[in-house]
């Protein structure tokens, strides 16, 4: 469906107006997709329950939020079992706390659901920011980078951020200088 793109380009999908497009990873056709919400809700489906779509369709629903809930991460987690056993899913939220937390911990699904909750989301703790499924092996000698909306950095190594079950809060990873500040991105070198 790609092979022809033109100068102006083509139109991949149909996204309504309210609607952002901000992830596309590959996938081998055999793989799980893991989506996860502001409000701390995670789903895990195999992507086979996802049919083959025209490209100008708008997609069928990975998972149902409820209203003021938001999308903040996606992740392909590859067909292997043995390396399924080193992926964690990594959380930010948006007063500064974060938690690690094993794949294990999220079954597999049908898509469409309301999924189960993948972090504790408080006044204290705010909603989630950032969602990664991360390679712990790979990470072990990565930092992480937090950056606020009021432009405050924090560097800090990968393996110090807490590994916790799901339904948990995570741990303070950076305190702000300005109360009203807010976690704005995450990343890691």
């Amino acid at each position: 469906d790609f092979d022809n793109v033109r100068r102006s380009g083509l139109i991949a999908i149909k996204i309504k107006p309210e609607d952002k497009l901000i992830w596309a990873k590959p996938t081998s056709g055999k793989d799980e997709i893991q989506l996860i919400t502001a409000k701390g809700q995670a789903i895990r489906f195999n992507e086979k329950v996802v049919r083959d779509m025209g490209r100008n369709a708008a997609g069928v629903t990975g998972i149902r939020m409820k209203g003021g809930d938001a999308l903040v991460g996606m992740g392909v987690i590859k067909d292997d079992k043995e390396k399924q056993k080193k992926y964690q899913v990594l959380t930010i939220m948006e007063n500064g706390f974060g938690k690690r937390t094993a794949l294990g911990f999220y079954k597999v699904q049908g898509r469409g659901g309301s999924g189960i909750k993948t972090a504790k989301v408080t006044t204290k703790t705010g909603k989630l920011t950032n969602a990664y499924i991360v390679n712990v092996d790979s990470m072990q000698d990565k930092d992480l980078i937090i950056i606020s909306e009021k432009g405050q950095v924090i560097r800090l190594p990968f393996k110090s951020v807490s590994q916790l079950n799901r339904d948990t809060q995570g741990v303070r990873l950076m305190r702000f200088k300005d109360d009203k500040d807010k976690v704005a991105c995450v990343t890691w070198v």
